[in-house]
């Protein structure tokens, strides 16, 4: 009798699994749903703690096209994501400091953050690239690209180290510690 129980666990465990498989199998079947995968969706082509990166396609039946399309997307959704990165740091940095005219000086370092965001975006490095043709003869061209954090804060405090009315009120430390602050957020958005 033992030895029967012993042997229905098993076997009941088995059914289970089997049913539950043959389910998940069914409604994929009727839904007709097909799991898709996106190029460069691992970890280490999204942002964290050393670089943002960016990755996006382009569709054009001329390959060239198609990466000029690619190229000019990444960079855009970088440009976006560093200036929102910048924008949360300047926030912080007023608030937690006590700033003469806090609306002028927002002002100028979002202005200073832009320049820098446009001379960055001319310095990303790709990291990687995928080209796919597709059943109508057009390609897909996937890219991903990063621009090192460390070189977006030196222009960034450059920037602004050679702007005297803003110099002022500046404290490097206190700016660096917030921004590697919204960094690290990044780099633990992304896992």
């Amino acid at each position: 009798m033992k030895t029967t129980k012993l042997l229905l666990i098993p076997a009941v465990a088995i059914a289970l699994l089997s049913a539950c498989k043959s389910k998940k199998q069914t409604v994929q079947k009727e839904s007709g749903a097909v799991e898709i995968t996106v190029p460069f969706s691992e970890s280490k082509y999204r942002s964290d703690n050393e670089a943002f990166r960016a990755k996006q396609v382009g569709k054009s039946p001329d390959l060239a096209t198609a990466k000029k399309i690619a190229f000019q997307n990444a960079r855009a959704e970088m440009a976006a994501n560093i200036n929102a990165m910048v924008k949360r740091v300047t926030d912080q940095y007023t608030n937690q400091r006590t700033v003469g005219n806090t609306q002028e000086f927002e002002n100028k370092f979002e202005e200073l953050a832009r320049e820098v965001v446009n001379l960055e975006m001319s310095n990303v490095k790709e990291i990687g690239e995928k080209i796919f043709k597709e059943s109508n003869g057009a390609f897909s061209y996937w890219i991903a690209i990063e621009a090192g954090k460390k070189e977006v804060f030196d222009k960034l405090d450059a920037k602004i180290s050679n702007n005297a009315s803003i110099k002022l009120d500046y404290d490097k430390q206190k700016f660096q510690q917030i921004f590697d602050a919204e960094m690290k957020k990044l780099a633990d958005e992304g896992k």
